[in-house]
């Protein structure tokens, strides 16, 4: 019962967290990346054998080429994305990853990323994103469908999709300091990233939901409060022990996974963190918050 009789404070923690990322949002926009504004795309794969990627980014960090994005593919590739190139550029590049010739290399592809694809992308992102928060609503209703008191069970659904929007807005924010300090640049694994989180977030919310659920229909007298306090007291440390493991992974990932995928791997690891505390702390509280709002309009 304790988060319950001190539900304002950490409601209000959510409330700050979410209002500093959305300031952080305006203060240090975020950084657009090729997937998305275009630019070109090259792929090529060595004869023998590959350069280690962080030698590779250290050296462009040196050229004047803009922002340039290596990522690995097969044994032996690599798939670089870059801002257009005109001849001379393109001719850099490709001499900069063979290290002027020393790593022998093949041209597989080139292509430019067009400004209209990255419109599409983005206008894809944000329907996914909708299309998820709506579908969770109705899963959520049909499925506590017989639970609708003391709260409707779409309500259920509503509180998980708020804590959805905590959990994804949270790792934003702290992705904007990473791109105001770090460079890192809004892609398609942001993309995923998001998406990601949203599902592994409203998988650990739902069963919370499901044990209040359980309670409830063995509930007598019993204040929705207490049930709802209950239901956390038994199942809050699965919660945390499920999260702590996927974590884990995640920060193998981020020390010990190739460059590009780090910044992926921070954004997961501050969702999973961001989605236990909102499972515990932020949407079953706002259910009792919701009850005790009604009780007081009647």
């Amino acid at each position: 019962m304790f988060i319950i009789k001190n539900k304002k404070i950490f409601l209000s923690i959510s409330a700050v967290l979410v209002l500093c990322s959305v300031a952080l949002l305006f203060i240090f926009p975020l950084k657009i990346g090729i997937d998305f504004k275009g630019g070109a795309l090259t792929e090529v794969v060595y004869t023998s054998s590959r350069p280690a990627q962080a030698d590779l980014d250290n050296v462009f960090k040196t050229l004047d080429l803009g922002s340039v994005l290596i990522q690995p593919t097969g044994e032996l590739g690599y798939i670089v994305k870059s801002l257009d190139l005109n001849e001379a550029q393109h001719s850099l590049l490709l001499k900069t990853l063979s290290e002027n010739g020393k790593s022998p290399l093949e041209e597989k592809d080139f292509n430019s990323i067009g400004p209209s694809v990255g419109r599409e992308l983005t206008r894809k992102a944000i329907i996914a994103i909708i299309l998820v928060s709506l579908a969770i609503i109705l899963f959520i209703a049909f499925a506590f469908r017989k639970i609708s008191r003391p709260v409707s069970s779409w309500k259920y659904g509503l509180m998980a999709v708020v804590s959805l929007l905590h959990d994804v807005i949270i790792p934003i924010g702290l992705f904007t300091l990473l791109s105001h300090f770090y460079g890192a640049e809004v892609d398609t694994l942001f993309v995923v990233a998001a998406l990601t989180i949203l599902g592994l977030s409203v998988s650990d919310t739902i069963v919370i939901f499901d044990r209040i659920r359980e309670n409830l229909r063995n509930a007598n007298k019993e204040i929705f409060s207490e049930t709802v306090g209950k239901s956390l007291n038994q199942s809050y440390m699965r919660s945390v022990f499920t999260s702590l493991t996927v974590i884990i992974v995640l920060l193998s990932l981020f020390f010990f996974g190739p460059e590009s995928t780090k910044y992926f791997a921070l954004m997961l690891t501050a969702g999973m963190f961001f989605g236990t505390y909102s499972s515990i702390f932020l949407a079953s509280p706002l259910l009792v918050l919701i009850e005790e709002l009604q009780n007081k309009s009647k």
